[in-house]
């Protein structure tokens, strides 16, 4: 019996010449093997030590040419304002966000202190059903991932000309809805039957994800990447992959049904067009505080907000909790060119590795001690040299690093000591970090810190360093920006967000040319 094959021309050629996806090969004795469009060359192939008669047509293949992916929609809500424009102008005046927590009775709590979101309007942008029954950090998200749409163009108009199989969302969480969990915990004390039918959905750390893809009717990969407070990085290098790369085959028939149909129920949806990504957190509440005092991680300078958080300072005592969402729409670009889009930055690459050392600590020999340099090059540094091999960025290029920088004692100077290895030698470079006035908002801080990199490549302006009075014995303060904003020509800009459990991701912007 001769194998069935998906023909070659059954393509387009447009997508037989980008095609990365493989096509199905169903051998005589029932078991699949993939084949690469390249390899359908109309000659026997030989599978399972025999030979096999493929129908394929020959056709030539065209050298791939590698999609560019742009920035082309900013959507932010933070303890300094739900717009991203707005948000960015206050980092330039050095504006704090951290002030007293006011949403609950926190008299007992040795750290009383935060970044949180006072106020936010949602008329018009969130459903009355969810703005009454979600956690904040799923309303966080909803209205950063509209406003990054708004932001971009993407009227409804537009979205109706859109193909909306190319279209996807992956927006994700560090902590997701402790709310939620809280509630079904204490529903459940007194009988199951006082269980919410919304404690399972709203707890997922997916649900923001798939409900943005409802509103938009978006049918393109939709999901949740959750790597503690890299969580936003891994997000959005995830999501620019999907347009660079492209996905595998989907197909809406079951395997059974894709054998017995000779593969004709397979639809080739390669790469996204369109990729909204970023992350949300909202644990300002008593289990979240509480949760990171038990760690001995909060700053306790509760009788002065504004200067709780101060990255690489020698006075710092910890990182202030904030929270809020960022949301970038990624989008390809002649896509972009093709619909008149602004575009504020080209999406360069990144990476991210795991330390695989400690639950929440980074590896010394990985934030360039001596073991680092003269050895493996672990954790962070390797990173972030592993992000300019993808990105094709020479390290002299790069003159900008969004630090993660959260102002713990142990995190900042093993931070500023892997990059000083990476790019020490280039006499250009500058570095800040958004934390000294928004806190540490978790698994939205890199999407959060990506939009600030994105604006300062956009406006030419750097945002300062704020509460860096005494700045610490092991860092250059050459290299760091001072309390006032500075102009810096951008060459490539960096954003480094590093978690607990070792995870480390950097990414890269440049101006778009």
């Amino acid at each position: 019996m001769a194998a069935s094959c998906l023909p070659c021309t059954w393509l387009p050629a447009f997508e037989l010449d980008h095609a990365l996806e493989p096509l199905l090969l169903l051998s005589s004795n029932r078991r699949m093997k993939l084949i690469s469009p390249s390899s359908c060359n109309n000659s026997n192939i030989t599978r399972f030590g025999k030979t096999t008669a493929v129908s394929a047509k020959s056709e030539k293949v065209a050298p791939e040419v590698k999609r560019r992916v742009v920035v082309t929609g900013l959507g932010a809500v933070t303890p300094l304002g739900d717009d991203a424009h707005l948000f960015y102008t206050k980092l330039l005046e050095g504006v704090s966000g951290i002030s007293q927590i006011e949403g609950f009775d926190c008299s007992e709590l040795p750290t009383r202190i935060a970044g949180e979101i006072k106020t936010l309007l949602t008329d018009g942008l969130v459903p009355p059903k969810h703005a009454k029954r979600a956690d904040n950090y799923l309303i966080y998200a909803l209205i950063a991932g509209k406003k990054a749409l708004a932001d971009a163009g993407i009227t409804e108009q537009v979205s109706g000309e859109l193909n909306k199989n190319r279209c996807g969302v992956l927006i994700g969480t560090a902590m997701g809805s402790m709310r939620a969990l809280k509630d079904g915990i204490d529903a459940i004390k007194i009988s199951y039957k006082k269980m919410s039918p919304f404690s399972v959905p709203y707890s997922m750390t997916s649900m923001a994800s798939a409900i943005i893809a409802m509103d938009l009717e978006w049918m393109g990969p939709n999901y949740a990447i959750s790597s503690a407070c890299a969580t936003s990085n891994c997000c959005i290098l995830t999501a620019a992959n999907h347009i660079i790369k492209g996905d595998a085959v989907s197909s809406s028939s079951s395997l059974a049904d894709i054998i017995r149909n000779s593969l004709k129920a397979i639809t080739f949806v390669k790469w996204q067009d369109l990729m909204l990504c970023g992350g949300s957190d909202g644990v300002i509440i008593p289990e979240g505080i509480a949760g990171f005092i038990a760690c001995n991680n909060l700053s306790r300078r509760n009788s002065d907000p504004t200067k709780a958080s101060r990255p690489w300072d020698s006075d710092r005592d910890g990182f202030v909790m904030g929270e809020g969402a960022g949301v970038i729409l990624l989008e390809e670009l002649e896509h972009a060119k093709r619909r008149g889009a602004e575009i504020y930055a080209e999406f360069m690459g990144g990476s991210f590795t795991c330390d695989a050392y400690h639950k929440s600590e980074s590896r010394l020999d990985g934030f360039g001690a001596v073991a680092c340099v003269e050895s493996s090059g672990l954790g962070a540094v390797a990173c972030m040299e592993k992000a300019l091999t993808n990105s094709g960025v020479s390290r002299e290029d790069v003159n900008y690093i969004n630090a993660h920088a959260t102002s713990t004692r142990v995190g900042d100077p093993r931070e500023f000591k892997a990059v000083m290895h990476c790019f020490g030698q280039n006499p250009e470079l500058r570095m800040n970090s958004t934390k000294s006035m928004t806190g540490h908002l978790l698994g939205a801080a890199g999407a959060v810190e990506a939009i600030a990199t994105v604006k300062a490549i956009q406006t030419g302006w750097i945002h300062p360093n704020i509460n860096l009075e005494n700045p610490d014995k092991d860092v250059d303060t050459r290299v760091l920006v001072g309390p006032k904003k500075e102009r810096l020509d951008i060459k490539v800009a960096m954003s480094n967000s590093f978690g607990f459990g070792g995870h480390n991701s950097s990414i890269l912007f440049a101006v778009h040319k």
